[in-house]
């Protein structure tokens, strides 16, 4: 059997998340976080990197970065 990443560190998180990821992690729909960003260009200051088959990526820490902005 071959090692893969996750199952050598099984406490692995992807560097970057798709946005139905993002939305089981703040607990809301997918379709939510795409409306903001096509209406605004992002989600509440966070862009994701759009991948060449047009997918979008999210940084991992995105639920850190949206809590520490809504902390000042």
């Amino acid at each position: 059997m071959k090692n893969t990443p996750s199952a050598a560190m099984p406490n692995h998180r992807p560097s970057r998340l798709t946005t139905e990821e993002l939305a089981v992690e703040l607990a809301m729909e997918a379709q939510s976080i795409r409306k903001r960003l096509s209406q605004t260009g992002s989600y509440f200051g966070l862009q994701p990197w759009k991948l060449p088959n047009g997918q979008l990526r999210w940084p991992a820490d995105a639920m850190e970065q949206l809590t520490s902005k809504a902390a000042k």
